[in-house]
């Protein structure tokens, strides 16, 4: 599912915006929107802010009342939003300043379906490819976007899971070890090890058979049996065989 917001001071635009949304999804399977419309900046903003609200996708129109769509892309990417953003709009104006805010396409009104589509299929595939190396995770009650690169291990206590991340920090997540090596598991970087540990082996400082060291300074013990399957995978990452 991909996440859209629509944003335009005009129904009749956000109307369309969106019936052409519901046409696209019509020619490509398995394509599922989840669309929230918007007639002004102000409202976009207070959802992100108030809401959490992560678009994946936005569609803005620049000239609205009180705060135009440029400076509300502004605000998005300084809060930390990373959704690809498509300009439509009626004058080429401000096509330059839309390189700024790190904008997928700026198109001019009025939009046809053929502009649009193309756009779309652009986009939502370089999501498709982000979203790889990625995972959505429940943190603090929030739905939050974790780099499996920033993951340096998992340690298990009963249905909670540490979560050690690259920046330092700590993350507790509701739910059992196997829940989320299923989520890591297709990832070849990730290993189990014994019952209580994820271990991400680009992280692996040094390996013996007694521990694994990992470059945040910390040491998980090798329970009996696991060095040798551990020791394989490792090499088998870093060399292939």
């Amino acid at each position: 599912m991909y996440l859209i917001a629509l944003c335009d001071d005009e129904k009749k635009e956000l109307d369309k915006s969106e019936n052409m949304l519901a046409a696209y999804q019509k020619e490509h399977a398995g394509c599922v929107f989840s669309i929230e419309r918007f007639e002004s900046a102000k409202e976009l903003l207070h959802m992100v802010r108030e809401h959490h609200y992560a678009p994946d996708l936005l569609l803005l129109d620049i000239y609205m009342p009180q705060k135009t769509g440029m400076l509300a892309a502004r605000e998005l990417r300084d809060m930390g939003n990373e959704g690809r953003i498509i300009f439509l709009t009626s004058s080429k104006d401000h096509a330059l300043a839309a390189f700024g805010v790190d904008a997928s396409q700026y198109l001019v009104k009025p939009v046809t379906k053929n502009q649009l589509f193309s756009v779309l299929d652009r986009c939502l595939g370089e999501i498709e490819e982000n979203r790889k190396r990625y995972l959505l995770l429940r943190i603090d009650g929030k739905i939050c976007r974790v780099a499996l690169d920033q993951i340096i291990s998992c340690e298990a206590q009963g249905k909670r899971q540490y979560l050690y991340l690259s920046d330092g920090s700590q993350a507790v997540l509701r739910m059992t070890i196997l829940e989320l090596y299923q989520m890591l598991s297709q990832y070849e970087e990730f290993v189990k090890v014994g019952a209580s540990y994820i271990v991400n082996l680009s992280h692996v400082d040094s390996l013996n058979s007694h521990e694994i060291s990992l470059d945040n300074a910390r040491s998980i013990y090798l329970p009996r049996g696991a060095y040798q399957p551990l020791r394989e995978k490792y090499f088998q990452y870093y060399c292939g065989g």
